[in-house]
């Protein structure tokens, strides 16, 4: 069974739609990535997964329950973590109590020791964030409010992390922190669905993936399939279909 599914889909702005029958699945244990380029209507395929836009038609479920049209802070008590494009933090408040409101959404586990051990495992993963627990999340850099997003998605005990544009405005050497950070918790064995302009690393991690364009899926398949696909290399990373090393 999926973990995650997705069936003709269709979510809009008012009278604009942004996403067409879209359908995918995300399997226990795997990255599924999303690449596509701006305006593909790769953060709506998100918000509408984790509750913050409606759908006009279509079915999302995770592990076989309909979740699809419910209010976001019940779709995050049914294990849909949102790490959100632009993190989201709340700069005025600490590191540590960001990561406290992370474990509000957790439908299980919610006593101190429970808590705490996944405070701990955070931190492990991030180990930046540790000596940084007191300080306000403004104070942070672009990279470590970055960690402290996931981090705090990951303070839900979620059944399937939604992460959009993880690397996004971060430096080279951050964007590498990140991916391995994701490439950690694939080792975990947790479930993610990838959402990613930076095709090249997402297809580098992911199991499987598909390709956005218009709001409607025009490709799928295992991620090497797809990075091998001569219109992805084309259109997403960085080099020609056919093109040897420059």
């Amino acid at each position: 069974m999926s973990a995650l599914t997705v069936a003709n889909l269709r979510v809009g702005y008012g009278a604009v739609s942004a996403l067409h029958d879209v359908t995918l699945d995300v399997r226990p244990g795997e990255i599924v990535s999303v690449i596509g380029g701006n305006g593909a209507g790769k953060t709506t395929l998100l918000k509408a997964i984790a509750g913050v836009l409606r759908p006009a038609a279509g079915r999302i479920a995770v592990d076989g329950e309909e979740i699809g049209g419910r209010p976001s802070w019940w779709v995050a008590r049914r294990g849909i973590a949102l790490v959100p494009e632009g993190r989201g933090v709340f700069g005025d408040q600490s590191v540590r109590d960001n990561l406290m409101l992370g474990a509000l959404a957790r439908s299980s586990g919610r006593d101190a020791a429970a808590v705490r051990a996944d405070l701990d495992s955070a931190l492990a993963l991030f180990p930046a964030l540790a000596e940084k627990l007191d300080l306000p999340a403004a104070a942070l850099s672009g990279g470590q409010q970055q960690m402290l997003a996931v981090a705090r998605g990951l303070m839900a005990r979620p059944r399937v992390m939604l992460l959009d544009e993880p690397s996004l405005g971060l430096a080279p050497i951050l964007v590498r922190e990140i991916f391995a950070a994701i490439g950690r918790l694939r080792e975990q064995g947790r479930t993610i669905l990838l959402v990613e302009q930076m095709a090249l690393q997402a297809l580098a991690l992911a199991d499987r993936a598909y390709v956005l364009e218009r709001g409607r899926i025009t490709l799928e398949g295992s991620a090497s399939a797809v990075a091998s696909n001569p219109s992805v290399i084309d259109a997403y990373l960085g080099r020609r279909a056919g093109a040897g090393p420059s």
